[in-house]
């Protein structure tokens, strides 16, 4: 973090507060760590007649309020994808179904082994997208 982001960090986290200087370092190394680490999301989608799945790939590019999206046209079902997301970058994903005849879509978002959102849908024109928050804020 650039020395004047730093400061401003510290001014914000003393503010009026009289905390001393290793109370105001340990605020901006929480910072540091939140927009620095990663984490995975295993993504699954399951249903019929799913035409695309778009998601948030964190993989080369992207920031946390911009991430990078990738698609995936005319998926295999049952579909499942991880990732690796950076700091406080949303997991998202949203499978995305036109059919006449009616489609069901169900996405999960997985972290270490507990599901973070799972949404269903089904009828003529179906988005049913999951978006969970990152697990680093928490």
């Amino acid at each position: 973090m650039n020395r004047t982001l730093r400061a401003a960090v510290c001014s914000v986290a003393v503010g009026g507060l009289a905390l001393g200087l290793s109370s105001c370092s340990e605020a901006v190394d929480q910072v540091d760590k939140a927009v620095n680490e990663t984490y995975e999301v295993t993504y699954e989608v399951t249903g019929k007649n799913v035409d695309s799945i778009d998601f948030h790939g964190g993989g080369g590019g992207g920031k946390a309020m911009e991430p990078k999206i990738e698609s995936v046209s005319k998926p295999e079902l049952p579909w499942k994808k991880t990732v690796t997301l950076r700091g406080i970058m949303p997991a998202a994903v949203m499978p995305v179904a036109t059919d006449p005849e009616g489609a069901e879509v169900t996405c999960k978002i997985i972290h270490r082994g507990k599901v973070l959102e799972e949404q269903s849908a089904e009828g003529l024109v179906t988005a049913g997208g999951c978006t969970a928050e990152s697990p680093i804020t928490e």
